[in-house]
């Protein structure tokens, strides 16, 4: 099954659609300047296993990388993702306090 990846700024958000256009997952960011808070990932149900949640996150993290952003990946799936693909660790906000 192929998937198309667009952004929809009036949203704020990526969608994942099918060949047929069903959405079959989103994205939600915040944009503030350079910075882009990645905040939810959902893939529908129909959707679930066939890879949508990994594409989605490739596709917004190299349109991160592609135009300088700084990512904050609030979302638990998006950071996750992250802890896997350290190619993108030079764009990624990490906080630089200690842990206890």
């Amino acid at each position: 099954m192929s998937f198309t990846v667009t952004d929809a700024p009036e949203r704020e958000r990526f969608e994942a659609h099918d060949a047929d256009g069903t959405l079959a997952g989103v994205v939600t960011y915040q944009l503030t300047g350079d910075i882009i808070v990645y905040t939810h990932t959902k893939v529908e149900p129909a959707y679930e296993g066939a890879g949508v949640g990994s594409l989605l996150a490739r596709a917004v993290l190299d349109d991160a990388r592609s135009r300088n952003r700084t990512v904050v990946p609030i979302c638990p799936f998006i950071s996750e993702w992250l802890g896997k693909h350290k190619e993108y660790d030079k764009i990624v906000a990490r906080s630089t306090r200690k842990v206890k």
